[in-house]
This record gives C-alpha cells, structure tokens and sequence, in this order.
C-alpha cells in the first residue's frame, strides 16, 4: 500500500488549488414584511487535499454565479398592427433561471476568455444560446430580451468587484436578495481561476421558503386552484360589496 502511494504523490499536479466556501444563511424565510435579504459568500483558497505543497501561488480570481430555480419562460414579440398591439412571435426557454446573478473579482472578460465563460454559463447571455427548435439567432434575439426584462426587476445582474479579497487567499463577497426573489433551491457556483482557466469550482445551496400565510397562500394555489380561485372570487365580491355599503353609509 505505501508503494502504491509512493507513486502516485508524485502524479498529483503540483500547486494544485482546492475552495473551502461557505454562506452566512442558508435558509431565507419570506414573510409579509420580507425585503429582501442580505447574504455573505466567503472563502479561502488551500492547497489541494493530498498535496505536498503547504501553500499556493496566485494571482487568483474568484467568480460567484447564483442560480435561482428553473421555469418554463415563453418571450413574445409584440407588433402594431393597424393601431393594436399583438402578439405575433414568441420563443419558449425550458427551464430557464427564474433568478441569475453573478459576482465576480474583477471584469469578466479580463478574468477568462468569453467562450470559457459561456462554456460555463457564467455569463447571462450564455442562458439564451441553449439549443432551441427557434433556431439559434431567433433564440438568441428573444433570450437576450428576456434577460434584459428580468434585469429590470433585479432578478438578473452581473456585478463585477464584487467579490473582495481580504487577503491572496481569502474572499468575501456580498448579495442582496430582491423581495422578488422567486420561492425554491438556489444554487451558488463558485469559480476559482488562474491564469485564464478554471482551477477550482465549489457549490453551496441555499432555499427560499415562504412561511406562515404567505406560504399556506402559495399551496392553495398550486394544490387547489379551482378552490382558490373560487376563493379569490367571493372574497373580491364580498370586498365590493363592504365598500359599497360603507362609502353609502
């Protein structure tokens, strides 16, 4: 057994790096007062475990990439036509990011070369170059649209500096969850690279979860919607009838 180890130590790579991460919450609970809420992502770089090498050499850059839970996104195009608006085009992204935001050590495209960062759908605009039966231009038009929306309500972002390094080996870095921020599984995807190329990647989850009445709301919904939407009905005529009788009064 000490032979066979003798001759692989020598095989391992020499300054191999490894990511020790972690998330200041990994549980976010959405209530009627929810705003938002503040995360820290940290970390340090080490040697890689095995390793003979006691420290490691950089320079490195770090990027975060956080990804909310996947849906079903139809983008349409809406023309003038003789005076009304219509829907005439549209292309559907299957499980798209329902929220995508990135954080990065400094600007992207000085950190790795645009086709490694789409390769790993670092980039947002790596989201809308999925194979589609739209076709690959079509696809692209309507995906970078549909980004472009969804960054309008903070729920897609690339913020570059945003990752520090408090010291060559350890990061920080911080993220403000939109009171948007869509209920599920995230994930947060954390990049090491050196010279240009990815030489380290670590995950950490975190949920969303709504509580109380938010969350028996959200159930009902989805588990009775014929219940709930009769529901939703009463109570709207019941609203109208109290507002009638009180403003006649």
């Amino acid at each position: 057994m000490l032979l066979v180890l003798a001759f692989l130590l020598p095989v391992l790579p020499a300054g191999a790096e490894r990511l020790i991460s972690g998330i200041s919450n990994d549980t976010i609970q959405i209530t009627s007062s929810f705003s938002g809420e503040r995360l820290t992502f940290f970390g340090t770089i080490a040697p890689e475990a095995g390793s003979t090498e006691r420290t490691v050499d950089g320079p490195f850059d770090v990027v975060i990439a956080i990804v909310g839970p996947t849906q079903d996104r139809v983008a349409r195009e809406k023309t003038n036509n003789f005076g009304i608006w219509l829907n005439t085009e549209q292309v559907e992204f299957k499980r798209f990011p329902s929220y995508f935001h990135v954080l990065s050590s400094r600007r992207l495209i000085e950190i790795a070369d645009i086709n490694l960062l789409n390769a790993n759908f670092i980039l947002p605009e790596a989201h809308a170059m999925i194979p589609n039966a739209a076709g690959f231009m079509k696809t692209l038009i309507f995906g970078r649209e549909l980004i472009r929306l969804m960054s309008q309500d903070g729920l897609f972002g690339v913020q570059e500096n945003g990752v520090q390094f408090l010291s060559d080996t350890f990061y920080s870095a911080q993220l403000t969850l939109p009171s948007s921020a869509p209920p599920g599984p995230y994930i947060a995807q954390t990049y090491l690279f050196k010279n240009g190329e990815i030489v380290a990647r670590k995950s950490e989850g975190f949920a969303v979860r709504k509580i109380d009445f938010e969350r028996f709301l959200a159930q009902s919904a989805t588990q009775y919607p014929l219940f709930y939407g009769l529901a939703c009905v009463v109570l709207a005529l019941f609203t109208g009838w109290l507002g009638g009788v009180l403003f006649r009064r």
